[in-house]
Formats: structure tokens, C-alpha cells, sequence
């Protein structure tokens, strides 16, 4: 299993995506207002994800 790191872009839960703001032992923090209609889905700007619930699809995103 690939751990994400700061600033990568993850899949994760049907489709969701954000941008990893932190990387915790068990877990990410990931910014979700990188999807544009993050708003219309009803989500916080923010979720924590489990290493093993997540697929990293573009490596370090300048943020």
C-alpha cells in the first residue's frame, strides 16, 4: 500500500476526490473544495480518510 503524501490528489469513496493537506500515521487529511461542486454534494471543506480507503491519482498538486 502506497501512502499518500502533502499535496497529492486521492480517490477515494465512490469518486470523491481532494488534495492531502496532512498525513497522519493511520490516515490523511484531505482538502475537499479542490472538486468544484464539493458545495452542491453538502460535504465539510475537509474529511479524514484511512490509508487503506484511498487511491492516489495525481502525485503532488501545487496548491
Amino acid at each position: 500500500m502506497k501512502i499518500a503524501k502533502v499535496g497529492d490528489l486521492i480517490e477515494f469513496k465512490d469518486g470523491l476526490r481532494g488534495i492531502v493537506e496532512k498525513v497522519n500515521e493511520n490516515s490523511v487529511i484531505v482538502d475537499l473544495t479542490y472538486m468544484d461542486n464539493y458545495r452542491e454534494l453538502e460535504l465539510e471543506e475537509k474529511t479524514v480518510i484511512n490509508h487503506k480507503n484511498y487511491k492516489i491519482i495525481n502525485e503532488s498538486i501545487k496548491l
